[in-house]
């Protein structure tokens, strides 16, 4: 990578942590979820909201909000504020290709490029796959989603 590039991914990595997009606990809110990482002490505590409720598993559940309060590195802060903002408006299917892609590449150790067009401001987080213990602080907030999202399937069920 070259270092220019570095240092852009890193602005937007210090522009998404001083300010985050879609941060702040709002409602409504279908399910609440608190992760911690035990082995940093960040904490991500996150809400979310889909539309189509009561639909049963309905292929076209829509991600009318992502809110949530993040605390802790400057990473996970910036992977929050990317993840609200890639989720938001998208349909639960059109969202999954992207995280298996975002999951795959940050547990790649830097083997599978980032393609921007499916995990946009995400590539600038790809730089923390190469330290194991960054990649939880980047996988924190798409893990406390996948929760969010099983608890309200639950809840439907």
């Amino acid at each position: 990578m070259s270092s220019a590039l570095n240092s852009l991914y890193t602005e937007l990595v210090i522009e998404h942590d001083k300010r985050p997009l879609h941060a702040g606990l709002r409602e409504p809110f279908q399910a609440e979820v608190h992760h911690v990482n035990p082995t940093c002490g960040d904490e991500i505590t996150l809400r979310l909201q889909l539309s189509g409720h009561g639909h049963g598993h309905g292929q076209e559940q829509r991600i009318e909000d992502v809110s949530y309060e993040a605390i802790g590195c400057a990473m996970s802060r910036a992977a929050a504020s990317i993840m609200a903002d890639l989720l938001i408006g998208q349909t639960v299917d059109q969202v999954e290709p992207v995280r298996e892609h975002f999951e795959a590449a940050m547990g790649s150790r830097g083997r599978i490029e980032g393609d921007e067009a499916l995990i946009g401001d995400g590539v600038a987080l790809l730089g923390a796959a190469k330290f194991p213990a960054r990649v939880k602080c980047v996988l924190m907030p798409w893990k406390a989603y996948q929760a969010a999202l099983v608890e309200i399937r639950t809840l439907e069920s």
